[in-house]
């Protein structure tokens, strides 16, 4: 039974994307068939997770069966069921039911919604197969489908230049990353002689490091940079920020619990080669942790929401990555894997809200979503729930699961490697940082509105100015007359209470499911499905980060003091903001040390090629021009000496050949 659910968790929304393309005629229709689909894989990861839940051990599940690639490579192409995979995947299913229930809404007049619902069941199916799958092949199908059909949502509105360029780049980036994944995958399944991950892990930790030591380094390398690329880290964040130009529910998908988050699954079932190589874990925990330093600075600066948002997805990823390579050989990823649980909650929750106030507004800009939540107040308690949790404070899931990294760099610290210590630091600075560009976003949305401070600003004015309150009074109290000192009765106004768009009640309740998850999801800490220690708490610790938190988050509300929009980037330098829109000049830096090489050695070859083509096309002409030219040097009449020779060689090769 549990092959059949986990191959249903795979099929079932695959089955949906295809026939909500084929048979979808309307957009009813293709939201129909692309939500049941969704659907249907999460009622089969749910019941994969209650089995996990009674009993936890890992089990090879057969899908179509193996490729005859003959003796010198197995391909199983199996799946494989852990306890965390099995709860990624029902979270992966459930994020994208609850992005198909919000994008019917937020999309309803879409001419190409059916495409959209399509896309986005196929993209959950390719996530839900690289987290259950323990055969390299059916891992790099799942991550290719993932990087076509991103290029489909980022660019769904392709009719503009925006996200048409801003999906080419997506892809074309994590292409580039994509090449030394593929060889590292290759390599380390052509050693071990087969494509099931789980024999791959064993045979190449157990080979003889005299011998593969380099190589496995190379290999494992490449793997890491293939993830960094799909996980948008450095040197290749530039392309996720650009990705917002896709539609709201399509960045929730990317963001929360699919593409971006697949890069730490895939480390985490490598886990123990890259625990055996030292060098391999301190490039991860170096560069990861300086892309979410960085990624949470740069989200603190922007001057869109939904940019804000953007770049603290780069740093909560870049935060997962750290708590792999920090820890201590034998130590498992379950922590990391509980943070991934916990950001596809309230990231997608994060999204999808500023994309209903955005319907509101009419903009993500800072200068709009000022005081959103004043004016949509049912978005107030959950908007705060929301960023309450993205910023780590107790009891949310984000609170359990960075407390858990933080115990696990201090036990690999104090076992004397390296990159717990530099772990440590990074993921000291990242809880500074999130709480920072957490406290300023909701400092930003409950923010007075523009009008509300003019009317408040108005009453102080009038207050000072009239001096005599019994006249003011007296003209209050006065009825109003006409011309000729008559009384007028007043008109009453009736005021019409503004209707605001809001999404039905299904979508208003997942999001409050989205909500309790981030919530209360740090419980699953203490179920069967994650493997953590939590008899040992460090109390003291756990303390420390709170207040650390909480000081943050006051030093931001005493910047956002006095300041225009509630914003407390506003006391930064008007050129720091302006250069965060801007990525800090990455997009330049590109376009230095890549694109201008690229495009200068293609026109190179392209004027070679065309030099080439003409040279051959004029060859012909030359070479009987110059014939011509030598027919009236020559008299056609052969030398006598010439013919001598002709005639004797003649005579010898036929004595030769009588007389043999």
């Amino acid at each position: 039974m549990t092959a059949h659910l986990a191959q249903a968790a795979v099929a079932v929304p695959l089955l949906g994307a295809v026939l909500a393309f084929l048979l979808g005629r309307r957009n009813a229709g293709a939201y129909a068939l692309a939500a049941l689909g969704t659907l249907g894989g999460l009622v089969a990861a749910i019941l994969l997770v209650a089995q996990q839940l009674t009993t936890p051990v890992a089990q090879h599940l057969v899908t179509v069966g193996s490729l005859p690639l003959g003796p010198a490579l197995k391909a199983p192409l199996e799946l494989r069921v852990t306890p965390p995979g099995a709860l990624i995947a029902a979270v992966a299913l459930f994020v994208a039911t609850c992005v198909q229930m919000f994008a019917r809404w937020y999309l309803f007049s879409d001419p190409r919604y059916r495409s959209f619902a399509a896309t986005v069941s196929a993209f959950t199916a390719a996530m839900v197969l690289v987290v259950l799958s323990d055969d390299v092949l059916l891992t790099l199908v799942g991550w290719e489908v993932m990087a076509w059909c991103s290029y489909l949502l980022i660019g769904h509105e392709s009719n503009q230049p925006g996200p048409r360029r801003a999906a080419l780049k997506a892809f074309l980036v994590t292409r580039v990353a994509d090449a030394p994944l593929v060889v590292g995958l290759a390599g380390l399944a052509m050693g071990a002689r087969t494509t099931r991950i789980s024999e791959i892990v064993t045979a190449w930790s157990t080979s003889n490091l005299d011998a593969h030591g380099t190589l496995r380094l190379v290999l494992l390398l490449g793997l890491v940079c293939g993830v960094l690329g799909k996980s948008a880290q450095l040197p290749f964040t530039d392309w996720l920020p650009d990705a917002m130009e896709g539609p709201t529910p399509a960045s929730a998908l990317i963001h929360a619990a699919t593409m971006v988050a697949a890069g730490t699954v895939v480390l985490a079932q490598f886990l123990p080669l890259l625990a055996a190589e030292p060098t391999a874990r301190l490039t991860l925990v170096i560069v990861a942790g300086a892309t979410s330093v960085f990624a949470a600075v740069s989200a603190f600066a922007q001057v869109d929401i939904k940019r804000l948002l953007a770049w603290s997805t780069i740093s909560q990823v870049g935060l997962m990555l750290l708590g792999l390579g920090a820890l201590a050989p034998g130590e498992g990823a379950d922590a990391a894997l509980l943070h991934l649980v916990g950001h596809a909650f309230f990231k997608s929750l994060l999204f999808l809200l500023v994309g209903w106030l955005a319907v509101v507004v009419g903009s993500t800009l800072v200068t709009r979503m000022t005081g959103a939540t004043r004016r949509l107040p049912k978005t107030f308690v959950p908007v705060t729930l929301a960023l309450f949790t993205m910023a780590g404070l107790p009891p949310t899931v984000a609170f359990v699961s960075k407390d858990a990294m933080l115990e696990n760099a201090v036990r690999s610290q104090s076992d004397g490697h390296v990159e717990g210590l530099v772990g440590f630091i990074m993921l000291a600075l990242i809880i500074v940082g999130t709480a920072a560009y957490s406290a300023r976003a909701w400092l930003i949305l409950q923010h007075r509105t523009v009008l509300e401070r003019r009317g408040e600003r108005q009453v102080l004015t009038d207050s000072h100015t009239v001096r005599d309150v019994d006249i003011v009074e007296m003209l209050r109290s006065t009825p109003e007359v006409n011309e000729f000192g008559e009384e007028v009765d007043p008109i009453e106004e009736i005021e019409e209470d503004e209707v605001l768009p809001r999404p039905g009640v299904s979508v208003r309740l997942a999001l409050w499911l989205l909500v309790l998850g981030g919530v209360f999801g740090g419980l699953l800490a203490f179920t069967r499905l994650f493997d953590i220690d939590t008899s040992h708490l460090n109390l003291a610790m756990m303390g420390a980060s709170v207040l650390l938190i909480v000081a943050t988050g006051l030093v931001v509300r005493i910047m956002s003091l006095g300041q225009l929009y509630g914003d407390a980037a506003r006391r930064l330098p008007r050129h720091i903001p302006l250069a965060a829109s801007r990525g800090f000049g990455v997009e330049t830096l590109y376009r230095t040390l890549v694109t201008r090489p690229v495009l200068a050695l293609a026109r190179g070859v392209h004027r070679l090629d065309s030099g080439v083509d003409a040279a051959a096309t004029r060859a012909p002409g030359a070479l009987a021009r110059a014939g011509k030219a030598l027919d009236g040097v020559h008299g056609r009449r052969p030398a006598t000496g010439l013919s001598w020779v002709i005639v004797g060689v003649v005579i010898a090769s036929i004595l030769g050949v009588t007389l043999w």
